[in-house]
C-alpha cells in the first residue's frame, strides 16, 4: 500500500494539470462559438472546437493509462505482500513444530539435576576485588554440596547467546582468573566462557597430587580431596550457583559469568569480531581472550601402534583422565609411566603409594639420567630418583622407546637399547603442546621457537584479542620471550589479561612460580628459567620437621602454595647471620636449600627445595637482574639455616 501511495503522489500532479487544461480549452471554445461553457463541456471530448480536442484526448489517454498502470501495480504489490506473508507464517509454524519435536526428544537424554539459580544481584555481590588468592583455590567461598560432574554440562535446549561483550575461549584456570578480574573492574560485565570440556572451571594440580591420596572410595565422583594440611575442598573453583545460565547473559541486570560447556570454537573471524562453534553457531564479541591451554604430547611409537595399544594408553590432562586412570589402577597389575618431568614424577609417586596396598607394579621410564633431569642439577636429580624409588616405583633411566605392541594381553615396550618392558597400561607424560588451532583462521602469529600465540607484554595478539595461560608466548620484560605451562602463570596471566581487557594496559612483569610435590614430605618451588643445562649454584642446610609441603600448607592454611605468595613483594629481606655452605656434590641428603640458575653471571632462575613462603625474595632477586659476587651471601636472604 505504501508503494501505491508513492505512485499516486507522482501521477496526481499530471492528472490535475490535464484536467485544468481541458477545462480551459472548453471555456475558450464556448466563447468562440457563442455557446455556453456547459454545453461545450459536454462535447469537449469529441468536438474539435478551438483546436483543443486533440490535446484533450491525449491528456485523457495519459490520465487513463496512469490510472490503469497504478491499479495494476497496486494489485501486484498487494498480491506479492500477501504471498510473502503466507510464506513467513508457514516458516514460523514449521520452526515452532520442529522446536516442539526437539523438546520432546530431550527427556530421552540424561538430564542434569536441578541447580539453584543465582540472581544477578547475588552473582555480583559475591565477587570481591580480585587477588591471586581468590583467583586460585581460595576462590570458592561456598563449597558445592553435590557432585559437580552431574551438573556442569550445558543443557541441550540452552539458548546460545549471539553476542558476548567479553568472550573467553577455554574453560581452564586462565579463563576463570580473567573472568574474576573483568568482573572486579567492571561489576556489570557480561562474560561468556566457552569450553569444549563438559565441566565447569576447575584446578588441575590436584589431579596429579592430592586426589590420589584420598581415603574416600568415591573420590572420582565427588572430586573432593584433603589438602596436605587436612582441609577438605573441591577441585572446582566455584559451585554452579556462582554462574548464570548462558541464555540469561543478555538479560542479567548486573551481568555475570556464564559457561557454555561441551562447545568448541572452530573458527575465528578477527575482522568481523565473531567466532563459530563446532555446531555452526556464531557468537560476536567486543573483546576476546584465547585461553585454550594445551594438549598432551604423545610418543610417535604409540601413535604408530595399533588400536589396542592406543586404547590402553592415557594422555593425562583432564578430569576424565583422572577417573579413567584411577579405575585402571584398581584393576590392572602393572602401569608404566613414560616421562620423568613434573607430571610423570608426581603420578609415579602417587601410584607408588597405592602399590604398597594393592600390589600394583608401577614403572617409570625416561630418557634422562634421573627424575626431573631437564630441570634439576644432576646431583639433585639423582637424589630425587632415589626418593621416587623409595615410594615403591621401579625406575628405568636412559630409556628411549623404539616401539610398543600388544601381545598376549600385554603391552610390550621395546627400548632402543634392546630392553623389553611388559605392562598392562601406559601413561604418556611427555609434555604439553600449546593448542593453537585457531591461529590459522584468526591470522594470529605462532612463535616458531616456543610455540603458542605470540603476544606483546600486555598479552595482546590484536587490538581486541588477548591470550593467557599455556597458549601464550609472551614477552617477559626481564627474561625475554617465554612460554610457561604452570598453574600460577595461568592465574596471573589470566588476571592481567582480564584487567587489560577492561583498559588497564599493564605489562606482564610478574615472575610466576611453579611447584611440584613428590608426596607430602618433599616439595619444591621454582621461579624464572630453571634449565639443568645452565650453570647452577646450590646452598643446602639440614631439614627439620617443618620443612615439608604438608607443614607449609598447615602454616599458611592454603592447599596451593602460590595463592598466598605471588602477590607479596620482598622489599628489604632480613638476611640470616648463620654461615651458608655451598653444596657438596657427594652429600647423601639434601634436606632443604636454594639452587640458583645463572645466565651471563646473572640469576635467571631459583629453586627453593623444601623451603616455603620465601618466593617474594626469589622474585625480587630475578627482578633486580644484578650480578652477585658471592651467591652464598644471597642464600642468607632465605634464612635456610633457621631452626
Amino acid at each position: 500500500m505504501l508503494r501505491c501511495r508513492s505512485v499516486w503522489r507522482k501521477l496526481s500532479p499530471l492528472a490535475r494539470a490535464s484536467s485544468t487544461l481541458c477545462r480551459e480549452n472548453a471555456r475558450r471554445a464556448g466563447l468562440n462559438n457563442g455557446r455556453s461553457v456547459r454545453v461545450q463541456t459536454a462535447h469537449m471530448s469529441t468536438g474539435p472546437a478551438g483546436g483543443g480536442g486533440r490535446q484533450s484526448q491525449i491528456y485523457a489517454l495519459l490520465v487513463g493509462a496512469a490510472a490503469v498502470g497504478g491499479g495494476i501495480y497496486a494489485y501486484q504489490t498487494v498480491k506479492g505482500d500477501q504471498q510473502r506473508y503466507e510464506e513467513r507464517m508457514a516458516h514460523i509454524l514449521s520452526r515452532s513444530q520442529k522446536a516442539a519435536e526437539q523438546e520432546t526428544a530431550v527427556p530421552t537424554q540424561s538430564e542434569p539435576p536441578d541447580v539453584p539459580e543465582t540472581e544477578p544481584e547475588a552473582a555480583s555481590s559475591s565477587e570481591e576485588p580480585i587477588s591471586l588468592a581468590s583467583d586460585s583455590e581460595a576462590a570458592a567461598p561456598t563449597e558445592p554440596t553435590e557432585p559437580l560432574s552431574a551438573v556442569e554440562s550445558t543443557p541441550a535446549s540452552a539458548k546460545i547467546p549471539s553476542h558476548a561483550p567479553y568472550l573467553l575461549i577455554g574453560g581452564g584456570t586462565a579463563s576463570f582468573a580473567a573472568a574474576r578480574s573483568i568482573r572486579a573492574r567492571d561489576p556489570n560485565a557480561r562474560v561468556l566462557i566457552v569450553t569444549d570440556e563438559p565441566d565447569l572451571p576447575y584446578m588441575r594440580p590436584p589431579l596429579s597430587k592430592e586426589l590420589w591420596f584420598s581415603d574416600d572410595s568415591s573420590v572420582t565422583e565427588t572430586l573432593r580431596f584433603k589438602q596436605w594440611n587436612g582441609k577438605e575442598r573441591s577441585i572446582f573453583f566455584q559451585p554452579p550457583s556462582f554462574y548464570i545460565q548462558p541464555e540469561e547473559l543478555d538479560s542479567a541486570e548486573n551481568g555475570g559469568v556464564a559457561v557454555l560447556t561441551g562447545k568448541k570454537v572452530t573458527h575465528m573471524d578477527v575482522r568481523g569480531n565473531k567466532v563459530k562453534l563446532d555446531d555452526g553457531t556464531e557468537i560476536s564479541y567486543n573483546k576476546c581472550l584465547i585461553a585454550t591451554g594445551g594438549v598432551p604430547r604423545n610418543l610417535q611409537a604409540i601413535e604408530r601402534a595399533d588400536e589396542e595399544v592406543i586404547k590402553r594408553t592415557t594422555l593425562f590432562r583432564k578430569i576424565d583422565d583422572f577417573k579413567s586412570l584411577d579405575n585402571v589402577s584398581r584393576n590392572a597389575k602393572s602401569i608404566t609411566i613414560i616421562g620423568g618431568g613434573f607430571m610423570g614424577s608426581e603420578l609415579a609417586c602417587a601410584l607408588g603409594r597405592r602399590s604398597t596396598e594393592s600390589g600394583l607394579e608401577v614403572v617409570q621410564m625416561f630418557p634422562e639420567k634421573g627424575n626431573m633431569g631437564k630441570v634439576l642439577p644432576e646431583y639433585l636429580s639423582n637424589w630425587t630418583t632415589e626418593k621416587v624409588k623409595r615410594e615403591g616405583v621401579k625406575v628405568i633411566k636412559e630409556a628411549l622407546v623404539k616401539s610398543v605392541t600388544f601381545k598376549d594381553d600385554k603391552l610390550e615396550i621395546q627400548l632402543k637399547d634392546g630392553r623389553l618392558v611388559e605392562t598392562d597400561h601406559i601413561v604418556a607424560a611427555v609434555g604439553l603442546e600449546p593448542n593453537v588451532d585457531l591461529a590459522k583462521s584468526a591470522g594470529l602469529e605462532v612463535d616458531s621457537d616456543f610455540g603458542g600465540f605470540r603476544v606483546n607484554a600486555e598479552l595482546q595478539a590484536r587490538s581486541n584479542i588477548w591470550v593467557a595461560g599455556d597458549a601464550a608466548c609472551f614477552y617477559d620484560i626481564r627474561l625475554g620471550r617465554r612460554r610457561v605451562e604452570h598453574h600460577d602463570h595461568a592465574v596471573v596471566s589470566g588476571r592481567l589479561a582480564g584487567e587489560n581487557m577492561t583498559g588497564a594496559n599493564k605489562p606482564y612483569w610478574h615472575q610466576s612460580m611453579f611447584w611440584s610435590d613428590l608426596g607430602p614430605d618433599v616439595g619444591y618451588e621454582a621461579i624464572g628459567i630453571v634449565d639443568s643445562s645452565l650453570p647452577t649454584v646450590g646452598v643446602f642446610a639440614k631439614a627439620t620437621a617443618k620443612d615439608t609441603p604438608k607443614a607449609a600448607t598447615e602454616k599458611s592454611g592454603t592447599g596451593i602454595r602460590s595463592e598466598s605468595e605471588t602477590e607479596d613483594t620482598a622489599v628489604s629481606p632480613v638476611a640470616s647471620t648463620a654461615p651458608a655452605t655451598a653444596v657438596e656434590q657427594h652429600r647423601d641428603n639434601y634436606g632443604k636449600g636454594v639452587i640458583f640458575y645463572l645466565r651471563d653471571k646473572v640469576v635467571v632462575g631459583i629453586i627453593l627445595w623444601n623451603v616455603f613462603n620465601r618466593m617474594p625474595i626469589a622474585r625480587k632477586i630475578i627482578k633486580d637482574g644484578e650480578e652477585h659476587a658471592d651467591l652464598n651471601e644471597v642464600a642468607k636472604l632465605f634464612n635456610i639455616h633457621e631452626d
